[in-house]
């Protein structure tokens, strides 16, 4: 959840053009980090769950991205992105730590 205000506070930073575009996908990107983990515990299966965590993962990766791209076409400077390109890391080490611990409890 610190993850998704973060990068909100980011999108109020983007231009007005973007608002349709690239600062809409950028906040769908990382709502759909919470809301994966969110859907995938709530499925029948560790199988799933662990489906859902790499969908969650995947999201935080296309966030990066999309941070990168603001950054690299001048929207956002580096230093207003760092700190949440490290929290993105953060979350991804997380969640494959989690669907790893749920794997193994399989075997």
């Amino acid at each position: 959840m610190d993850l998704v205000k973060e990068v909100y506070g980011l999108a109020k930073k983007l231009p007005p053009e973007e608002k349709y575009a690239l600062s809409d996908q950028l906040r769908r990107a990382v709502v759909s980090v919470p809301s994966n983990i969110a859907e995938g515990s709530g499925r029948d299966s560790e199988k799933e769950y662990v489906r859902f965590l790499s969908i969650a993962k995947g999201s935080a990766c296309e966030v990066e991205t999309q941070l990168t791209v603001c950054c690299s076409i001048g929207y956002l400077d580096q230093g207003d992105i760092e700190a949440v390109l490290a929290l993105c890391t953060e979350v991804e080490k997380m969640l494959s730590s989690l669907a790893k611990k749920i794997s193994s409890r399989k075997n």
